[in-house]
């Protein structure tokens, strides 16, 4: 289905970026086009596939440009197919101290990307979105719920015979740039604590390759307006620190440092009003957008009182992993692999 195809990846400098083309480049894939704001990281992203993929990577294109200037995301839309829509500001205790920012990139921005991208005839929009965006209480999940709110009343103003746009939810991805794996990683080479929030504290975990899984998926199963999520597992940070701890053989201590600006202490990723009309579909869920109009008078005389079997699926309910179950998947993840190995070879 990407045979051939041009991509375009916003906020493609990041962990999720990398993932696709790892997953990409070296297929029949056309072109892939990064649009980011940091020319560092892209002259870094170019030399490092320059290297991985030689014969491929002259499909590789660089954008510079910010999702906030709507002329600069509508100069990468020329001929482009499909958008995976990732620049995003991420970082829950920054958006809390500067909430403006994130509404101007993940409200405004979204709407730029859209509607560059209805105006370009792009056949495809998918745009990544995350648990804390069902019921928020920080400036990052309202802001992504308010982009989820852009992108399903987008897909009611237009044809998905023109642009379909839809939306993916997933919760936090292991070892991506500004995680806490990493971060723990680091506290061990340098002798210091692992800074742990609050250890009952439970996180969905999935890898980035799932992440990419439900992006793909979504690109082949969703309709306009609709958002999907993946029935991913979770466990608690407590559990988290201690799998890192036994995988690296670390006697490192754990230190409670307590939640930080925003946090919540469970997440989710199926709201209980969305339960109400969302379809199971094995190893998703979608969340079909709501079409009605309007005009609700008609809705006095003719009521809808079916509703979904479904209750709230949050990083509580679903399945915990223990710590044998967490070292196991962390230890399919390449980054970690190659940690493990840098880790022997100092202490050899």
């Amino acid at each position: 289905m990407f045979k051939e195809k041009t991509l375009l990846i916003t906020g493609g400098t990041g962990s999720f970026g990398n993932a696709v083309l790892n997953r990409f480049l070296s297929t029949d894939i056309g072109e892939i086009r990064i649009f980011s704001r940091d020319e560092l990281k892209q002259d870094d992203m170019r030399h490092f596939y320059q290297q991985k993929y030689p014969e491929f990577s002259n499909k590789l294109k660089f954008y510079i440009g910010d999702v906030r200037d709507p002329q600069s995301i509508a100069k990468a839309m020329h001929g482009v197919d499909y958008i995976f829509h990732a620049a995003a500001l991420k970082q829950v205790p920054s958006c809390e101290f500067f909430p403006i920012e994130a509404v101007k990139t993940n409200v405004l921005g979204t709407e730029n990307v859209l509607q560059a991208a209805i105006d370009a005839g792009v056949k495809k929009v998918i745009c990544l979105s995350t648990d804390k965006a069902a019921y928020p209480v920080n400036a990052m999940g309202t802001s992504k719920a308010m982009m989820e709110k852009v992108i399903v009343a987008k897909s009611r103003t237009i044809s998905p015979d023109e642009t379909t746009i839809c939306c993916t939810r997933y919760g936090n991805v292991l070892c991506s740039r500004g995680s806490v794996i990493p971060l723990f990683i680091k506290q061990m080479k340098e002798g210091k604590p692992l800074t742990v929030t609050e250890p009952s504290m439970t996180r969905f975990v999935m890898s980035l390759e799932e992440a990419v899984e439900l992006v793909i998926y979504a690109f082949e199963n969703a309709e306009s307006g609709d958002i999907m999520v993946q029935k991913a597992p979770a466990c608690t940070i407590g559990v988290l620190a201690q799998a890192v701890r036994e995988l690296f053989h670390s006697d490192a201590e754990v230190k409670v440092i307590g939640i930080r600006h925003g946090e919540k202490m469970y997440e989710t990723l199926l709201t209980n009003e969305e339960c109400a009309h969302a379809i199971d579909m094995g190893n998703f869920y979608r969340v079909p957008a709501d079409k009605r109009s309007l005009n609700y008078d008609k809705y006095f005389t003719d009521g809808n009182l079916e509703r979904s079997k479904l209750s709230e699926f949050n990083s509580n309910n679903t399945s915990l992993m223990d710590a044998a179950q967490v070292k196991e998947k962390l230890l399919t993840l390449s980054y970690i692999k190659d940690e493990l190995a840098e880790w022997e070879s100092r202490k050899a």
